[in-house]
């Protein structure tokens, strides 16, 4: 099974004339499957070479949305259905500026942080690049969106799994949605996220597509983070603040530093103060996220009055930071948590 969405305007001539048309074919292909259209929809392509694609069992719309929960804030939870039967999460967040999706990256997670419920599961698989740009024509096919009138004005790559674990898939991705002919987005309405894989920080700086970095965090030093996080065994905060630095020198991007407050782990006054003396010297926002409890970790919400504490205490030692507001509670938002519970009712 091949996905059409895997391969380059280029890649795809050279497969539609192999398949004995024309090569502007490729282009008018490309324009229906990203409107959303699939073999079952009226498409404005010849019949033979419809029939040739199905033939050799190449995909069009490599996902589908198997369910989708509506939140009272209007936010909505994607379970993606894959050609191969696996599940995947997405979310839709409504702000005042438009539309922002978070997209999977993979099908569960190797990190396992103990916050989170995408690692829960373990990991299956790494997401091809068509299977990730396929979220993004999904949700906009949902608005009512198409190619020329895009309804997802933001793409955050934070949902499911480690975007900078999957690299190769990453960076064929970022070509894509960028691609003036076809969705066009902006480097700067893209951010993706990774828990501190350093080398692949470097990489992602030198591979040129200027996109904001987010960095998860989530602890003032190295003895925390190693109770909270697996993946500081590997990479201490020293080495993921230099890359973050590096990020910056190359990109001039501000770095978005993600801190999720846990009640009794991370959250105190005293901890702020560590936080800020780390980030003083790299041109930084942090992101404050009271947590989002998740069924299977031990991990409790912070009051809000605690997490507004530490807000201030950043904000007087002179670190840019907000209070995330919270969305999606109601229909499971975080990371992981609707597609393990749709996994049980499967078992």
């Amino acid at each position: 099974m091949k996905i059409l969405l895997d391969y380059s305007l280029q890649e795809l001539e050279e497969i539609i004339v192999s398949l004995g048309e024309q090569k502007f074919r490729a282009k008018q292909l490309l324009d229906a499957i990203y409107n959303g259209k699939d073999y079952s929809d009226k498409i404005n392509i010849n019949k033979s070479l419809i029939d040739k694609l199905q033939d050799s069992q190449i995909v069009l719309q490599p996902i589908n949305i198997y369910k989708a929960k509506v939140s009272k804030d209007d936010s909505v939870k994607f379970l993606y259905k894959l050609n191969d039967g696996n599940i995947i999460e997405g979310v839709l967040l409504r702000y005042a500026f438009g539309n922002t999706l978070c997209i999977s990256t993979q099908v569960g997670c190797k990190m396992n942080c103990a916050f989170c419920a995408s690692g829960l599961n373990g990991f299956v698989r790494n997401l091809s690049a068509g299977e990730i740009i396929g979220q993004v024509i999904t949700a906009n096919k949902y608005l009512g969106g198409t190619l020329k009138d895009r309804k997802i004005t933001n793409l955050v790559l934070m949902g499911s799994g480690e975007p900078l674990d999957n690299f190769e898939n990453l960076a064929k991705f970022l070509s894509q949605i960028t691609n003036e002919s076809l969705f066009n987005f902006s480097v700067r309405n893209i951010t993706i996220s990774t828990c501190g894989l350093v080398p692949k920080i470097e990489k992602l700086a030198d591979l040129g597509y200027n996109v904001t970095l987010s960095i998860s965090l989530h602890a003032p030093n190295d003895t925390i983070r190693k109770q909270i996080m697996p993946i500081a065994k590997s990479y201490p905060i020293s080495a993921i603040i230099e890359a973050a630095k590096y990020y910056n020198l190359v990109t001039s991007r501000r770095i978005t530093i993600e801190y999720i407050l846990i009640d009794g782990v991370n959250n105190t006054p005293n901890h702020a103060k560590q936080l800020a003396e780390l980030l003083k010297d790299l041109p930084c926002h942090v992101n404050l996220i009271k947590l989002n409890e998740v069924d299977g970790r031990s991990l409790k919400t912070p009051t809000i009055g605690s997490c507004k504490q530490f807000l201030n205490t950043l904000l007087n030692l002179q670190i840019s930071a907000t209070l995330r507001r919270s969305l999606g509670d109601d229909i499971e938002g975080a990371c992981g948590q609707l597609r393990n519970r749709e996994l049980k009712n499967i078992k």
